[in-house]
């Protein structure tokens, strides 16, 4: 597998200042996360962004959408903020040949017990596993584009019924 990363932002890049009471998006933090746990793949990092995905626009969007289409691997990694994470997904349908996971964090990766780490493990599985497509990978599960929502209450991704 090679892999290609498109990072954006969101929760998973943010970064606390205590003198500010504030989080911003930080530096990606994914190739940091990949070398620490040993990754044995070849991978690309390329930051497309560093916005907190309720300020993306469809400009945004569309400038994610001719990143993925203009790299040459076949499985590309996105790393996003869960709020616009499936209208992202959903403006990077029909690209042809291309495994597509978003996935990200409900808190900051530099944070003890973030979700970070479990959600790229198991988005960087659904890449060498699932067909070509568009899925987001959260919570230990996989979810096709076109069949997912975000409960807002629960906090959590999850099946549309």
């Amino acid at each position: 597998m090679n892999l290609h990363i498109i990072t954006t932002g969101g929760t998973i890049d943010k970064i606390y200042f205590d003198a500010k009471s504030d989080y911003q998006v930080g530096e990606p933090v994914i190739g940091e996360l990949l070398d620490s746990m040993g990754a044995q793949f070849p991978y690309t990092v390329e930051s497309a962004l560093r916005k907190d995905s309720l300020e993306l626009t469809e400009n945004d969007r569309d400038a994610i959408r001719k990143s993925t289409e203009r790299c040459p691997e076949q499985q590309v990694l996105i790393t996003h903020g869960t709020d616009g994470m499936v209208r992202t997904g959903q403006a990077l349908k029909g690209i042809a040949g291309k495994t597509i996971v978003l996935t990200g964090a409900l808190q900051p990766a530099a944070f003890k017990g973030s979700d970070a780490i479990f959600n790229i493990g198991c988005a960087i599985g659904a890449l060498q596993a699932a067909a070509p497509g568009v899925y987001i990978a959260m919570n230990g599960q996989l979810f096709e584009i076109d069949n997912v929502q975000k409960n807002l209450e629960a906090n959590r991704f999850e099946t549309i019924s």
